[in-house]
């Protein structure tokens, strides 16, 4: 078994971006630590989701557009090998985003929607190797959020206006795992728990109707508290023939830790929040990879999580999803360069507006992205 394909057939296979529960946007994946030597990896991918539903026909059944906005995810990752058994990685992700926009003058319900999340996060890890395969790790992270949404609110008199805005805040988490590897065969196996992250938001909102004592239009100063949910991951590849690479993973997140619910808003809809989640998600992912030749690799893979049900956010109307990548890498010398293609069968989900039901089906996304990585 040419143990240089244990690498690469993960690079292919990361250079398509995650899109998965919740507003996940990195998996977060530790493979970077068992790299060899020291080593520099830039990324960068491109997704193009095509999200789109229909009213209630009591809202008069329009369709909403493609509400789902195109959008980049950036990384940056460095490993160095200090001696045999202690090493360290330092990432700089995008591990959550969101990117909503209900076109204008379809008729639909809450057209002229939009809501955005962006978030920074600087983690760092140091791994520990022990003789016979076992290694621990574990780190901090750094996540950098802000927000921000303006949104349609239909009534009988009319359609109102809601807008909300979050200064960009700096909050604190940590990381732990474990792994486990048999060179001979290729083998690895990982667990990787991340914490929840909290964040204390300083907020302005504005609505154009009277709430309580507060005037329409009039600029209201709130404080909200959201929380990235803590997850767990398991990572794991293993050699099946020579320079053929069986690999995958199961990452859990609990996405009902999760929920925006700003004070003038939840006044608004009588307790309801503006982004909520009530089960976790987890997603599954299997695949093969293999080294052609010297310079050449590989790599197939296929996702799925699972539908939670219920009803879903206007401003995040999916639900469970199937995906199907391709990848490959050109490995020269101490460089490597890796592209992947994602295509994604997003689930169907259901919103409400004014209490009626509305469908989002037959939505999809396609991804692309690149990786450079470089060894010395």
């Amino acid at each position: 078994m040419r143990t240089t394909i244990l690498a690469t057939s993960l690079i292919a296979l990361a250079a398509a971006p995650a899109f998965a529960g919740g507003v996940e946007r990195s998996n977060q994946s530790m493979a970077i630590l068992f790299e060899r030597g020291n080593y520099l990896e830039f990324g960068a991918s491109y997704s193009m989701p095509r999200v789109s539903g229909v009213a209630n026909p009591l809202l008069g059944g329009q369709g909403s557009g493609i509400m789902s906005q195109n959008f980049w995810n950036l990384d940056l990752r460095f490993k160095g090998q200090i001696n045999e058994q202690l090493s360290y990685a330092v990432i700089l992700d995008q591990p959550i985003g969101a990117n909503v926009a209900y076109p204008m003058g379809t008729g639909y319900p809450i057209a002229g929607s939009e809501g955005t999340i962006s978030s920074t996060a600087l983690t760092g890890v140091v791994r520990y190797a022990f003789d016979g395969g076992l290694s621990v790790y574990g780190g901090v992270r750094a996540v950098r959020t802000s927000g921000s949404v303006n949104l349609t609110v239909p009534t009988m008199g009319g359609p109102e206006f809601y807008t909300m805005s979050t200064n960009q805040h700096m909050a604190y988490g940590y990381l732990v795992g474990a792994a486990y590897e048999v060179p001979a065969i290729a083998a690895r196996v990982s667990l990787t728990y991340n914490s929840r992250i909290t964040h204390n938001f300083s907020s302005v909102e504005t609505f154009t109707q009277d709430v309580g004592p507060i005037a329409a239009g009039t600029p209201f100063n709130s404080t909200f508290r959201t929380t990235i949910p803590e997850s767990l991951h398991l990572e794991f590849q293993t050699g099946i023939m020579e320079d053929t690479l069986l690999f995958g993973g199961v990452r859990w997140v609990r996405w009902s830790q999760f929920d925006i619910s700003p004070t003038m808003f939840n006044l608004i809809s009588g307790g309801g929040s503006l982004v909520d989640y009530t089960k976790p998600t987890t997603t599954y992912t299997l695949g093969v990879g293999r080294r052609f030749n010297e310079n050449w690799s590989g790599a197939v893979n296929v996702s799925h999580e699972p539908k939670v049900g219920g009803i879903s956010g206007n401003l995040g109307p999916t639900d469970g999803f199937w995906a199907v990548g391709l990848g490959a890498t050109y490995t020269m010398d101490n460089v490597k360069i890796s592209g992947g293609l994602q295509y994604r069968w997003i689930g169907s989900a259901t919103t409400q507006i004014g209490g009626f039901n509305n469908s989002f089906n037959g939505n999809s996304a396609i991804s692309a992205g690149m990786r450079v990585g470089v060894s010395f």
